[in-house]
């Protein structure tokens, strides 16, 4: 009985998938353009890797979802500030306009909390 020739298993060697490439694949397959299986024999990489990608990317995206919603938070935190400070001004500015005419316009035309606010702020300028 003849032996065949003494072949060691080896792995087989894949090409380097750039790190965009994987992007893309990963795009490609969570827009529903292609299937796992499709994208495995269309770039000749293995199903397994393919699917460990999507599982390591999706921990990145979610990570940077965190970062960018924390983003988000102390974006809205100063735009309140802001808010607060343009109101601020704008009842001091009708405070003043009331003062000098003696007309109350704001409680014709505001809601009744701003205009106790802007009756506070009269009442202090007028001290």
């Amino acid at each position: 009985m003849e032996t065949s020739k003494n072949r060691s298993c080896r792995k087989k060697k894949y090409q380097k998938v750039s790190f965009d490439m994987k992007l893309s694949i990963i795009d490609e397959i969570a827009n529903g353009q292609i299937s796992v299986n499709h994208a495995s024999n269309k770039y000749k990489i293995s199903r397994s890797s393919i699917e460990y990608w999507i599982k390591k990317l999706s921990n990145f995206e979610d990570k940077s979802n965190i970062m960018s919603k924390n983003d988000q938070i102390k974006k809205l935190k100063e735009r309140i500030e802001e808010l607060e400070f343009v109101k601020e001004f704008q009842q001091d500015v009708i405070a003043d306009f009331e003062n000098i005419t003696g007309e109350h316009l704001s409680k014709k035309y505001l809601p009744e909390a701003l205009v106790k606010e802007i009756e506070k702020k009269r009442k202090g300028l007028s001290k």
